[in-house]
């Protein structure tokens, strides 16, 4: 899988994602393939996973003081004959990137902040009172975040008017 040795003759790999449901189980659905003929390939997977879910489950399990049970994705490739893999259909909302590399640099930047900014959130009950600080409102970088994804999304280069 590190891309020196090729597929044996007439076989390709089946690309899968799971990650947890509602309930904690797994779910497996299918992205796509690779072969030797197209041995990489990056797949959009943002609408795979109800996006609201997670993100307000990040968010009312810690600004809401709820318990938050981080989530873990695999990924699971599976060899198969070539015709098998044409037989198959990828899951409807998975995509390969059409995504140019700034695009994609912009969003994973916005992930990191976002992350970043999250990782320091408290409750009011958890604050300790210090006069040197500022302290901004979750909700308010959270709306940030949306209306940036949401102006990168209708223009890629918005941020240069």
């Amino acid at each position: 899988m590190l891309g020196t040795i090729p597929f044996p003759e007439r076989m390709g790999g089946s690309v899968y994602i799971s990650y947890p449901d509602h309930s904690g189980m797994p779910v497996w659905q299918l992205l796509g393939f690779i072969t030797n003929e197209k041995p990489s390939a990056i797949f959009k997977i943002s609408g795979l996973k109800s996006g609201n879910y997670w993100l307000m489950s990040f968010w009312e399990s810690n600004f809401m003081s709820r318990l938050f049970t981080p989530s873990v994705a695999q990924i699971g490739i599976s060899v198969e004959l070539l015709e098998q893999l044409a037989q198959q259909t990828p899951v409807a909302n998975a995509a390969v990137s059409t995504v140019d590399s700034f695009t994609q640099f912009t969003q994973k930047m916005l992930d990191n902040f976002y992350n970043f900014a999250s990782s320091f959130a408290v409750t009011q009950a958890q604050m300790t009172p210090n006069p040197t600080e500022a302290f901004i409102p979750a909700n308010v970088v959270l709306k940030w975040y949306e209306n940036f994804q949401r102006r990168l999304a209708q223009n890629p280069f918005f941020w240069k008017t």
